[in-house]
């Protein structure tokens, strides 16, 4: 069984899927980053080649075919939901380090399962909030921890998308689709970095389309036990937002571009203390590059495996409170 490979000798990594999240961010930034990429698989030879041809890699036809392959030590999943902790399994067992797409699981058993197995054989799982590897995150957590907005009181997120074609992934629930696991995610991750674990879920909706049997839009109510709140908002039915912001007892910070910046953007912060407003802006980045630079790096570096595998489960299990909870009062 294949561990890895050295970082700084080489690290091969391979991809599982071809869906639009990969050509379109993903193997771009796998090319900037330390890695070589060796492959991407597909269901269809026909599409893996496709793919394959425009970033310089081999194309292989089964996902399995590519987790046999020697000289791929690492594997990003950028598959459907229902498919992400079945492929994590199998990409562990056969030694590989992984990197799964948001949401990385559905379940908090799952979560589990996937965290045991790559501490038991010696590997990395994590899932991919690219938003955490962009300038402005860190911009952001400095501001903070100066005290420029006080202590915190409330966090407030918010990720909204307009409506797409309906025969898409994200709408089909035998894949986990809905909003909650597609766009609600992402404040729900960005509150767990300025509220303390664990949180707790005071309430939850979930707003579902009878016709298409999924969510659709949702709002989150989390708390910590300083009494610090987290409002997170989300669906498929609203103009573009994606944003948070940070109320403190001396000020608020507001990120206007917080989840998904375009490559060459340069996300504002504003900062908001008692009769003025700063402006800063964040660095241009291409957080993809950001992400995969940080799993490159923590694959060298087992030391800090332990906080992305507790990142991963802490999600998955608030995330699962949050769905139930909803579904409860549905």
């Amino acid at each position: 069984m294949s561990t890895g490979a050295v970082p700084g000798q080489g690290v091969g990594i391979g991809v599982l899927g071809c869906a639009d999240i990969a050509a379109r961010r993903a193997l771009p930034a796998i090319l900037q980053s330390p890695f070589h990429l060796v492959a991407v698989a597909s269901r269809s030879q026909e599409k893996a080649a496709r793919v394959a041809a425009r970033f310089g890699c081999k194309a292989v036809a089964g996902y399995a075919r590519l987790l046999e392959m020697s000289d791929v030590d690492a594997v990003y999943i950028p598959l459907p939901n229902s498919e992400h902790a079945e492929w994590a399994r199998r990409a562990l067992s056969a030694g590989k380090h992984v990197l799964i797409e948001k949401p990385a699981v559905t379940t908090a058993d799952d979560a589990h399962a996937l965290v045991s197995l790559a501490e038991e054989l010696g590997l990395l799982v994590m899932e991919n909030f690219a938003f955490l590897h962009h300038p402005q995150y860190e911009q952001a957590r400095s501001l903070v921890s100066s005290g420029a907005i006080g202590e915190i009181r409330s966090f407030s997120g918010a990720f909204g998308i307009p409506p797409a074609d309906h025969r898409g992934i994200k709408y089909q629930p035998v894949l986990c689709g809905g909003s909650l696991w597609e766009v609600g995610c992402y404040p729900v991750r960005a509150a767990q970095e300025y509220l303390e674990p664990p949180l707790q879920v005071l309430g939850a909706s979930l707003e579902f389309d009878p016709e298409l049997g999924v969510d659709i839009a949702g709002v989150a109510l989390l708390r910590d036990d300083r009494g610090v709140v987290a409002h997170c908002s989300f669906g498929f039915v609203h103009s573009y937002r994606s944003t948070y912001d940070i109320w403190g007892s001396q000020g608020r910070l507001v990120l206007d571009w917080a989840f998904t910046p375009s490559r060459d953007a340069r996300p504002a912060l504003r900062l908001q203390q008692k009769d003025r407003e700063t402006r800063y802006r964040a660095a241009a980045a291409d957080q993809f590059v950001g992400v995969f630079t940080a799993f490159f790096d923590a694959i060298g570096d087992p030391r800090s495996r332990p906080a992305h595998h507790g990142a991963l489960v802490r999600q998955a299990e608030l995330m699962a409170q949050i769905r139930s909870h909803a579904l409860t009062q549905h």
